[in-house]
């Protein structure tokens, strides 16, 4: 995977070395469901905002806003969640790109269309950063959501404010709704992906990385880590929990993994339960960490581990740890791109796909030390050009230049 100039595109952020006190950002993001990578991203960038502009007033625009802010209420003194964008695509008339769009964009320029929620459409004009935070969100698997970039678009048209895409994981993208996702990126003054195929969906340079490198959690120390950690999903992909299960348990006899010294964690409250109760029996002796306990302390995470995830935050934050690992796509179209990313970038773990017939051999590698402080410097210049405040200074090879522009298009 090239980290290249990193994005898409960036127009510049204006010359300011540090950012005025009392601005208004406006985060979009699926935050608050939860789900542990989400969460993470969110976090991330609130961290981040709390550690430069602690006086700005902060919004973040999410499905699940009450959740959210219990959650993530105090990573920010000014932090306050709606979910203005998120409904107006729920409004649309159908799951249509093209259709949801045309929505979203009348109704945040015509308060009037859907006025019960003309108090956040308000809101909406009168930002200075609009910001559409990482993920894997904005796909064929949930098409209304490319509303949140026509409302981002339309709303920055009135209120001046700077627009952002970061991190974003794009494949697969709805059939013949390419060019119309090109046409709203248009609109954005940074535009980051996080993987190759995304970013050639766009046809716009290259990629960075997950937002999550902006800032890696650092790993709690743990008196007993267990040696191996499996992470299994059940909400995507047409293997069912029983098969997952017989794979799975395939692979921990392949390499004689006794439980006892075995680790279950939850990265969504029960959907990550389904494969481990089906080998109840047959994990007798292993731990289990709840996702309630993950996002308090922290995942039970150490170097030299062995995971087994399908989960692609865990893929990521356990290669950073320095952790070995086996990758489970559970969806060809969805995940497999998103685990072979890392994989590229250089996690060092092995794919494999849930329908595979033989066990992977026991994987070795993990992130190099040089890869992590590179997609911080990358993630770092995202962020300087979307806020325009102070990160670490890290120099870029001069091959790696950010691309640059200057003029901005009118949203249509």
């Amino acid at each position: 995977m090239s980290l290249g100039n990193g994005v898409g595109w960036f127009r510049p952020a204006g010359a300011a070395s540090s950012a005025p006190a009392g601005r208004v950002h406006y985060l979009v993001g699926p935050s608050g469901y939860p789900n542990f990578g989400d969460e993470l991203i969110a976090a991330t960038w609130l961290r981040y905002l709390a550690r430069t502009e602690p006086d700005a007033e902060v919004w973040l625009d999410t499905h699940s806003p009450g959740p959210a802010q219990l959650l993530l209420g105090d990573l920010h003194p000014r932090l306050r969640c709606t979910d203005t964008l998120w409904r107006l695509c729920g409004e649309a008339p159908s799951d249509e790109p093209a259709e949801v769009a045309e929505w979203v964009r009348a109704a945040v320029s015509d308060p009037g269309l859907a006025p019960r929620w003309d108090a956040g459409i308000d809101l909406l004009g009168r930002t200075d950063v609009l910001h559409v935070i990482g993920g894997g969100y904005l796909n064929a698997l949930w098409p209304r959501h490319i509303g949140l970039l026509a409302g981002v678009a339309t709303a920055a048209r009135r209120s001046g404010a700077r627009t952002a895409m970061t991190g974003q994981g794009l494949v697969p993208f709805p059939a013949g709704a390419a060019g119309l996702l090109r046409s709203l990126a248009e609109h954005f003054d940074v535009v980051d992906t996080r993987d190759e195929p995304s970013a050639e969906l766009l046809d716009r340079g290259a990629s960075t990385c997950d937002d999550v490198f902006l800032e890696l959690p650092a790993p709690v120390p743990a008196r007993e880590a267990r040696e191996f950690v499996l992470c299994l999903q059940s909400d995507i992909g047409t293997a069912s929990p029983p098969a997952l299960a017989a794979r799975v348990l395939d692979i921990l006899r392949a390499w004689e993994v006794d439980p006892r010294r075995l680790a279950v964690v939850e990265g969504i409250p029960r959907v990550d339960r389904a494969v481990p109760a089906v080998l109840e029996s047959e994990l007798d002796g292993a731990e289990f960490h709840p996702f309630r306990e993950v996002w308090r302390r922290g995942l039970p995470v150490a170097p030299g581990q062995t995971w087994i995830s399908s989960r692609y935050h865990m893929h990521l934050l356990a290669a950073a740890a320095g952790a070995n690992g086996v990758a489970i796509s559970v969806s060809r179209d969805y995940y497999t791109p998103k685990h072979r990313g890392l994989i590229d970038l250089g996690s060092g773990w092995t794919l494999s796909e849930a329908d595979d017939p033989e066990p992977p051999a026991p994987p070795v590698g993990a992130f190099p030390p040089h890869v992590l402080r590179r997609c911080q410097a990358l993630k770092s210049s995202v962020a300087q050009a979307i806020y325009g405040t102070r990160t670490p200074a890290v120099t870029a090879p001069a091959t790696r230049r950010l691309v640059l522009r200057s003029r901005r298009p009118s949203v249509m």
